[in-house]
């Protein structure tokens, strides 16, 4: 097979995207002559056609972009340049005019598909902003910022009021026209910054934090400048009265938004996915979401996109919106939507004016004002925010891509007259330079950057987090009765959540499932308690009673069979279930059978409490001595994460034991000095992950002994209260964890928890 050379791209990709450009012209002109005759309004025959082309050539261009170090987006907004009179106009005229007719009416159908892409990409820009990212590195990251737009934009403002009249759409509405300028030159693209921060494993480094989080905030205050421009442009002037109102409207639905409207949307989110059987039902929901809040910015007299894009931010917030839910939606803006919006604006953008001296000066111009202003902006803004020199130039150069960003900008610009089609064309190629110079710029500075000892230990915990099982955890599902091992479930489930905010839902089990009010002790009220202290816990603060953390707890009346409830509530998606019932354990040995039924009603990892001993007396309140049996296989890291986790949340002492095999002697020597070895790497390796959690473990071994009798014994010496196991369900019609397990279960005097993994799971 011949080798695969990126030198090839250009030359491969045209193979295929001629014969589609012919054949698309063809067809195109076939219906657009069948249609001609006495037809009224336009072709859908053509509408597809186009639909087809943009979404073809924009994914071919955008993968040959993504090959040789571009953004994809690139791809997109080359292949509308191509397919425009840039290109493909120029040398078939009538094939490009067949395709892209400029009749009115057939432009408005491709045009109502880019605008809901508009307001589609606000809102996967707001879901993808990470408003943790910007609190982490807050001080340079808004003096960055503000630096970064305000020497850009007053640039941009100043090139506007310079413009020869002959340059503007409507020499009147200058001050519009210059606010534009000035808002395309300032805002970087968030989604390029963060893709090129990301390609180059800089998401974790101290400076790509900056760069990110400084470009989240460009994006905001950009969107909120947008936003009162096109209030300014409704009215034809400079109206300090409807700027007033515009602004006050601004702030009241952004502050409405992040209040009261997060709770809204939390609630409606979760209300479709725990309601709706039907497929999409929380896509949908977001959409109307998005709708609605773009309405209301468009009823205050801003853009729809303010709406879409705060819409976006508070969706991207919500507790339960999975990954799952979250990539499908992506999927279709990125496969459909993105393509043809780009597309659109390329096919607006006509390079061939560039012909003209004075129009290509003034656009080099403009790369230039843009290019320094932005670069400036920003090193001035990482010096004012503690940054080193080093790290201020690839501030400068990160923030200097504009890509999607400016064009969807310039596109607003367009369709309410406030940019000429020359100063659109003219954007639009400042956008693809500055976007396709940014790559290997900031790879470049970046690259001199040494990477600091604070950071390195930073890069290993959170990729351990990435990788982890307990720090992937969004949702927990707890299956409990009124029991003492009920409550026990209910504590470590708040416990797991209290540290990081996860949501609950608690379905009651049992006969004795009552309603709120009638006096008896409810579960969920030992959850709210045991989120509470955990939530107190986990914080740093030296006061922990001022300590507020948010967990939402939602509780389920069981109706019908345990196992019924339990697997009708985990249909709507839950990364965890934590079960305590009583009777746990059978009188012929191992599991009781109902916690046998309510393992098999749920479809991934699972977590069973038995409580016994101090914590069966107080299962809310007594305090913990955790011990975690640890083997070295993926089940029991699994359970030892549980483990340090419950530690870290209840600040409670944790001992790891590892049970090594009897000392050999004579030719067996050997092997057992490469156990020993093997046995030394375990413990170091639990060590490491307790270092990850911020948890100091003791470690112990027991040799020439059972496992289940080292264990029992380990327990009696530390004089721990809850043994935690990892452990994988074996064959056969009852629960069963295997021996030690089932022993344990019999015999235990302290409380018990197994955390169990599926294949696969």
């Amino acid at each position: 097979m011949p080798s695969f050379r990126r030198a090839d791209l250009p030359r491969r990709a045209s193979f295929v995207i001629l014969p589609i450009l012919a054949a698309a012209a063809l067809w195109a002109t076939a219906a657009h002559a069948a249609s001609a005759p006495g037809a009224k309004g336009p072709s859908e025959a053509l509408f597809i056609a186009q639909v087809l082309v943009l979404i073809v050539v924009g994914r071919l261009l955008g993968e040959a972009m993504q090959r040789v170090g571009q953004p994809a987006v690139m791809g997109q907004l080359i292949a509308g340049i191509v397919l425009g009179p840039s290109v493909f106009g120029a040398l078939l005229p009538e094939w490009q005019h067949a395709l892209f007719p400029p009749e009115r009416d057939q432009k408005a159908m491709l045009d109502a598909i880019s605008q809901l892409g508009i307001m589609l990409l606000l809102l996967l820009t707001g879901m993808e902003t990470d408003l943790g990212l910007v609190r982490k590195v807050k001080r340079a990251a808004f003096s960055v910022s503000v630096a970064g737009v305000a020497v850009p934009f007053a640039c941009g403002f100043a090139l506007g009021e310079m413009l020869p009249e002959a340059m503007l759409p409507r020499p009147e509405l200058r001050l519009i026209t210059s606010l534009f300028l000035g808002t395309a030159l300032s805002i970087s693209s968030v989604k390029i910054v963060a893709m090129v921060v990301r390609e180059m494993n800089f998401m974790r480094r101290n400076v790509g934090q900056v760069i990110v989080a400084s470009a989240i905030i460009d994006d905001t205050i950009g969107w909120i400048i947008i936003a009162l421009t096109f209030g300014i442009a409704l009215h034809g002037a400079f109206d300090l009265p409807s700027l007033a109102r515009s602004l006050i409207g601004t702030i009241a639905f952004l502050a409405i938004s992040l209040t009261i409207g997060r709770k809204l949307v939390f609630m409606a989110i979760r209300w479709a996915n725990d309601t709706f059987v039907s497929e999409m039902a929380v896509i949908s929901v977001i959409l109307v979401i998005t709708g609605l809040m773009a309405l209301a910015t468009n009823a205050i007299g801003v853009h729809t996109v303010l709406g879409a894009f705060v819409a976006g931010v508070l969706v991207g917030q919500s507790p339960i919106l999975t990954r799952h839910i979250e990539e499908e939606l992506r999927g279709l803006i990125v496969a459909l939507f993105m393509p043809v919006f780009f597309g659109l604006a390329g096919l607006s953008a006509d390079l061939t004016i560039l012909r003209n001296g004075e129009i290509a000066l003034l656009t080099v111009g403009l790369v230039l004002i843009a290019s320094l202003g932005k670069f400036g902006g920003a090193f001035v803004g990482g010096w004012f925010g503690g940054l080193s020199s080093r790290e201020s130039v690839a501030l400068g150069c990160g923030m200097n891509a504009r890509g999607s960003t400016e064009v969807i900008v310039a596109s607003i610009g367009l369709s309410i007259g406030a940019l000429s089609e020359n100063l659109f064309t003219m954007i639009v190629a400042m956008a693809v330079i500055t976007t396709m110079a940014m790559p290997p710029m900031l790879r470049w500075a970046l690259g001199r950057l040494p990477i600091t000892p604070e950071e390195a230990e930073r890069i290993e915990r959170e990729t351990f987090e990435a990788k982890g099982f307990v720090p992937q955890l969004e949702r927990l599902l707890v299956g409990a009765d009124q029991s003492q091992s009920g409550r026990l479930a209910s504590r470590i489930a708040g416990l797991l959540a209290g540290g990081r905010g996860l949501p609950v839902t608690v379905v009651r089990l049992g006969a004795d499932a009552v309603p709120f009010g009638n006096g008896a002790p409810d579960v969920d009220l030992d959850v709210e308690t045991a989120v509470k202290k955990a939530a107190a816990t986990a914080q740093d603060d030296p006061k922990p009673d001022e300590v507020t953390l948010e967990v939402d707890v939602t509780t389920r009346v069981q109706s019908g069979p345990d196992e019924e409830a339990i697997a009708r509530e985990a249909a709507k998606g839950y990364d965890l279930l934590i079960a305590g019932v009583e009777p746990s354990a059978d009188a012929r040995g191992g599991f009781h059978p109902r916690l046998t039924r309510l393992a098999e009603s749920f479809d991934g990892p699972f977590a069973l409490a038995s409580a016994r001993g101090a914590l069966r007396d107080e299962p809310v309140r007594a305090d913990m001595n955790i011990l975690v049996a640890i083997t070295g296989t993926e089940v029991s890291r699994r359970g030892a994460e549980i483990a340090l986790a419950l530690a870290r949340s209840h600040r409670c002492p944790i001992t790891a034991l590892y049970v090594a095999g009897a000392h050999q002697t004579g030719t067996r020597q050997r092997r057992f000095r490469v156990m020993r070895g093997q046995n030394e790497a375990i413990l170091k390796d639990i060590v490491r992950l307790g270092d990850q959690f911020g948890v100091p473990v003791r470690t112990a071994v027991r040799v020439n002994m059972a496992a289940e009798q080292a264990i029992a014994r380990q327990a009696r010496v530390g004089k721990h209260t809850l043994v935690v196991l990892g452990v994988s369900p074996r064959p056969g019609e009852s629960l069963s964890f295997g021996h030690v397990a089932g022993v344990l279960m019999e015999e235990s005097e302290q409380s018990l928890l197994f955390v169990a993994s599926r294949s696969g799971a």
